[in-house]
């Protein structure tokens, strides 16, 4: 083997543990959280939020349905939002209610 193939496979070993670090935050992070539809204010939801947008900060309104924003576990479902059919966030996306 040449100097040059066998630095190819410690190259892919050291890309892929980096990209195995870089996720560990994010599942830490959700492990103690929920994402809870409704309660973001406009552009300030923390990642996808449905047709129409991308990811972070693309929320359209406050409240939006199929946005989300992470919240401590256990507490979406008592997180007032002015969309929601029941008046608080929920952990699945949902249609706003017409005011």
């Amino acid at each position: 083997m040449t100097q040059a193939t066998s630095k190819i496979p410690a190259l892919a070993l050291a890309l892929a543990l980096g990209a195995a670090f870089v996720a560990l935050p994010a599942a830490a992070q959700s492990a103690d959280k929920d994402k809870c539809f409704g309660v973001a204010l406009k552009g300030k939801n923390d990642c996808k939020a449905g047709a129409g947008t991308t990811c972070a900060g693309t929320s359209k309104i406050d409240d939006q349905g199929n946005a989300w924003k992470y919240v401590p576990k256990g507490t979406c479902e008592k997180t007032p939002s002015k969309t929601s059919p029941t008046g608080f966030g929920q952990l699945e996306a949902f249609k706003e209610k017409q005011a």
